[in-house]
């Protein structure tokens, strides 16, 4: 533990597996006290505290259902309540559904919008009401948010695009109040979601410049640096960490 982000309070949404228990890890790791939010799996949230707590700071997971306004709404003065402020938002919580266009139905569409763009912008804006100056919100969005590269991912796609323009937009209203906002654009990551062995590995290691995937560490790595001092200059970015995906 370097203590970068000693006393400060993270809430990391969907943090119980992959890209998100990575995140949390990292930000504990660098001093930072830190809630969780899981959809289903307590048992699978309640490891990832008690590992975190290990590590002599404090964690909490919460259940939240990012679909349910209401319960978003709810969150960040949750977060407040237990561990007395909040300093890092780090958007992470996010559904992925397939389909060609003919075949979209509208559910499928609502609970998109619903998880991967209200939740996201219910959290932030309930956040940057208590976050005091110095704070960050760091948004995952993907590198689908830049370009589609092949069929049945226009829902998905949208949803990111979406991420990294409020990434932007946010990054102009918050600054009067000392709030950097940022996105961090993953591309293959090894997550049980999406494996590195899977029927589809091959074709997503071709089409980057490293010729494979990375690791969630990979994608924690930028987050800390993002909540760090060390990125206070840095507002309304983009970062593809993509294994050269996008070059």
């Amino acid at each position: 533990m370097t203590g970068l982000l000693k006393g400060q309070v993270a809430l990391v949404t969907g943090g119980s597996r992959g890209i998100g228990a990575a995140i949390a890890h990292r930000l504990a790791e660098e001093g930072a006290n830190i809630t969780i939010t899981y959809a289903r799996s307590q048992d699978s949230a309640q490891q990832i505290v008690d590992k975190i707590n290990k590590k002599g700071v404090r964690a909490e997971a919460l259940q939240v259902d990012a679909a349910n306004a209401l319960e978003v709404r709810g969150l960040i003065s949750k977060v407040v309540e237990l561990l007395g402020g909040l300093n890092i938002l780090v958007n992470n919580a996010g559904v992925y559904s397939t389909g060609v266009l003919e075949e979209i139905t509208e559910e499928a569409f609502d609970e998109t919008v619903a998880v991967n763009i209200r939740a996201v912008f219910l959290a932030a804006q309930e956040a940057a009401k208590v976050m005091p100056p110095g704070s960050r919100i760091i948004n995952i969005g993907s590198v689908f948010g830049e370009r589609v590269p092949f069929p049945e991912i226009s829902l998905y796609s949208m949803s990111k695009f979406a991420v990294a323009g409020f990434t932007r937009g946010w990054a102009r209203d918050l600054a009067s109040k000392g709030i950097t906002v940022n996105c961090i654009q993953p591309g293959p990551i090894d997550t049980d979601m999406n494996p590195e062995n899977s029927e589809f590995a091959n074709t997503l290691k071709q089409m980057t410049a490293l010729g494979r995937y990375g690791k969630p560490r990979d994608i924690a790595e930028t987050v800390a640096f993002l909540a760090s001092s060390g990125a206070s200059y840095l507002t309304g970015s983009i970062i593809n960490v993509d294994g050269g995906f996008e070059a």
